[in-house]
């Protein structure tokens, strides 16, 4: 009996240690996961950073402290109401991408590190949105982007951390900020389309008198170049008229009287042929010499019978 509680005793002991050795053996194997850094206390102060991977401590005496994450997270920053420089109230929300890249700075060198980059964040924005006006705000998001995370990052360096981004996802003005804003575009676009119009008509003036100049251009050359052709039918009528006048001076000079009756006729007729011609008479009268008019035509009858048989 005494022999039997004996060995039931040693087994219990000996199952103990098996126990515990299994779980000093599970203390001092530390598997890494990637991604991730692990810091190690001896009895509470770091000593090193566990990279991915596997790795041994001592038991009892060395443990792990923080679990980091190394890879790029995301931090939501909560909507916020913002004063501008122009006194507009805004509410505006944004996001931070940061990644820690110093796991002991991330561990030790701040507390609750996500609450501290989000505080500084919202503190920031305020800032650097309230220095600026609400059309500026609107227009320049890049530019605001780009003062947050300069600001930012040099701030969380020393906690071993790196801000990539920080995006400003909405800037809602109030209500009736807005629809003032919407009615002052709607103004600028019938300001724009009125002034597009008045530019459209003051154009086709300007075609339009543009055409009725060069209208007046061609006018003119057309008058021109009539003008200069009835000069030049004057001038060969009066050259013809020249030449006429000199055979019928040399056939006056040689006694020829036919000549004299042929010019006399032909002066006589044009004569009447105006007068017939004027438009208001509705009555011609012949003169009372119309005998001489047939005789001057017989004249010339005689005259033309002369000169066709001295060719024959």
């Amino acid at each position: 009996m005494d022999l039997l509680g004996t060995i039931g005793t040693g087994t219990i002991f000996a199952l103990v240690l098996v126990v515990l050795a299994i779980i000093i053996v599970m203390k001092a194997v530390r598997a890494v996961p990637q991604g991730d850094n692990y810091t190690v206390e001896r009895f509470g102060k770091y000593i090193k950073t566990l990279t991915p991977g596997l790795h041994f401590l001592v038991p009892v005496i060395e443990s792990v402290g923080r679990k980091i994450n190394m890879m790029e997270r995301v931090l939501n920053v909560p909507s916020q109401e913002v004063i501008t420089k122009d006194n507009a109230m805004v509410t505006v929300d944004g996001v931070v991408f940061y990644q820690v890249l110093d796991a002991f700075a991330a561990s030790y060198k701040v507390n609750n590190l996500e609450y501290a980059i989000l505080n500084l964040t919202m503190t920031n924005i305020r800032t650097v949105m309230g220095s600026m006006d609400l059309d500026q705000l609107l227009s320049q998001r890049d530019t605001i982007n780009a003062q947050l995370l300069h600001v930012v990052d040099d701030a969380t360096t020393p906690w071993g951390v790196k801000v990539t981004r920080i995006e400003i996802k909405d800037i809602t003005p109030p209500r009736d900020l807005v629809d003032s804003m919407a009615r002052q575009m709607k103004a600028e676009r019938l300001k724009r389309a009125a002034i597009l119009e008045a530019e459209g008509e003051r154009q086709s003036e300007i075609l339009r008198a543009e055409g009725a100049k060069q209208s007046q251009i061609l006018q003119a050359e057309g008058e021109k170049e009539a003008a200069f052709r009835e000069a030049e039918a004057r001038e060969r009528l009066a050259e013809a008229e020249a030449k006429a006048t000199e055979v019928v001076s040399a056939a006056i000079a040689s006694g020829d009287v036919n000549a004299i009756n042929y010019f006399v006729a032909t002066k006589y007729i044009e004569a009447l042929k105006e007068i017939a011609s004027a438009p208001n008479e509705k009555l011609v009268l012949m003169p009372l010499e119309a005998s001489s008019v047939i005789g001057s035509i017989a004249g010339i009858g005689e005259l033309a019978k002369n000169v066709f048989g001295e060719k024959a």
